[in-house]
């Protein structure tokens, strides 16, 4: 058995074994909340971060895909080709929830888990070859095994060499699917899809290819490395030939974040108030700040950008000597760069009532044991007050007082999003608890919806000398999740 988060990684060397699987939940988000309301079990359901006319639709349930509704539509769109469609507002400590138990499902067959997105994962069986004699048959156990804990929940599983062709695998058969793909049937599975249906081979992508006289997935895996590296432009061109070709170029060795992001879409009303912009800006270093304090590490490099109406933008990256985690101090470095931009174009403001989305993304990040602090201020003391801070808060149960401080004068106006990419936060730590708790925890404003996670008091686990115990331990069990307030709207 391998070490603890001993992931694998990518290799030249070409494996035709299919040892790697890839599970891909489906409809995630509204099959999560049909499975907390049986009431909606079977019926077309939109998943919407706001309730408002023209809120886009983030997820749409199978009944809903099955009547042409598609993630990213308007919800003026998806009424006109379903009009009997449900919508509900999106509970991401929910989502969260069920991801954090299905990963733990996962790990009790295999130690290499590797989280793509909330509601994808790759397991690497190259060391449980001689351990499981038929995937098939584990395949089938998982989607068992997910049932029993959330019967309504679905997933479409793919066997493959490689990860990517795992990933295809999933496409193939949706919902509930199961495939296969090795070296004898793989150009029959491909012969199936477009080129489009590769992932990652968008519209552009395919003009590429088709310049070059690829017009077919089989095609594609046929032609000469030298060919694709002319049709991309370099060394992606390589890439692309090892993933159609049993190679492995899609894992990574590493489970820490390389970037992190906050980012909120804004409605016509908060845009035209520039308090509310200042407080969603706060509030998106706030959110930062919280996760580099449970990672325990600092950002050297901060991120900014603010999207208007027509499709413009503007951003600006600011690249720090010292590393920094203070909101606030994140928040002056910005303001600045703002400052000088609208004195040199003598402009009176950038946020204006045109402006539709703010980020904030920060990376180069540093350790926090590896800091090195001068001797003549005081950061080190306020770094470690800071962590104090967040301990109390924990405590007593207090994760957004801070953020929630910010928006006083404009309560409510940063929502809990999903995060695709904030999974590392929910990885296991080596006593099996979620890396950053506070992204179970519902974020919900008084008199909206909410989610009361009711846990369990999480057991200690058995010792280190009981090895068979040790490795058998999955982490504290949670009981269930019971809900308040919940609307569904038609």
């Amino acid at each position: 058995m391998k070490r603890k988060g001993d992931y694998f990684s990518n290799s030249l060397r070409i494996n035709k074994e299919p040892l790697v699987m890839y599970i891909d939940m489906n409809s995630y988000f509204a099959s999560c909340e049909q499975q907390r309301h049986p009431e909606l079990r079977g019926k077309p359901l939109g998943v919407l971060t706001y309730d408002s006319p023209n809120a886009a639709v983030i997820a749409a349930s199978i009944e809903a895909k099955k009547m042409g509704v598609k993630t990213g539509m308007r919800l003026r769109e998806c009424r006109e080709l379903c009009p009997q469609m449900l919508t509900i507002c999106t509970h991401p400590a929910w989502y969260r929830q069920i991801h954090v138990d299905v990963m733990a499902i996962l790990r009790t067959y295999c130690d290499d888990v590797i989280p793509k997105s909330i509601d994808e994962a790759v397991m690497n069986f190259h060391s449980y070859k001689w351990v499981y004699n038929d995937l098939t048959a584990i395949a089938l156990q998982i989607k068992a095994d997910i049932a029993a804990k959330y019967d309504y929940l679905k997933c479409s599983i793919g066997i493959a060499p490689n990860s990517f062709l795992a990933k295809v695998g999933t496409e193939l058969q949706k919902p509930d699917g199961l495939v296969i793909i090795t070296e004898h049937n793989i150009d029959e599975q491909l012969a199936t899809l477009k080129l489009t249906d590769l992932p990652g081979i968008a519209g552009a992508n395919e003009r590429r290819l088709r310049l070059i006289g690829i017009r077919t997935p089989v095609e594609m895996r046929h032609s000469s490395p030298a060919l694709l590296r002319k049709a991309f432009g370099g060394v992606v061109g390589e890439y692309w030939h090892r993933r159609l070709n049993f190679g492995e170029v899609d894992m990574y060795n590493k489970v820490e974040n390389r970037t992190m992001s906050a980012t909120r879409t804004m409605s016509s009303q908060q845009s035209r108030d520039r308090q509310q912009l200042e407080s969603m800006l706060i509030s998106l270093c706030t959110r930062l700040e919280q996760r580099m304090v449970k990672g325990g590490f600092f950002c050297r490099e901060v991120y900014f950008s603010i999207r208007y109406r027509d499709g413009t933008k503007w951003e600006t990256v600011v690249k720090l000597a010292d590393p920094v985690q203070d909101a606030m101090e994140m928040r002056s470095y910005i303001k600045e760069r703002i400052a000088e931009f609208e004195k040199s174009r003598g402009l009176a403001d950038i946020f204006t009532a045109n402006s539709t989305n703010l980020t904030v993304v920060i990376q180069s990040f540093v350790k926090g044991q590896a800091m090195q602090y001068s001797l003549f201020d005081n950061r080190l003391k306020r770094d470690l007050l800071r962590k104090v801070v967040y301990d109390i808060k924990d405590m007593y149960e207090q994760k957004n007082i801070v953020r929630r401080g910010s928006e006083l004068l404009s309560p409510h106006v940063m929502k809990d999003a999903i995060g695709f990419g904030s999974v590392r936060d929910m990885v296991p730590d080596e006593e099996g608890r979620v890396r950053n708790r506070h992204m179970l925890e519902e974020d919900a404003a008084p008199g909206e919806q909410k989610i009361i996670v009711i846990r369990q008091k999480p057991l200690p686990p058995p010792p280190k000398d009981d090895v068979d115990a040790y490795y058998e331990y999955q982490g504290p069990a949670y009981a269930d999740v019971q809900f308040d307030n919940e609307t569904i709207r038609q």
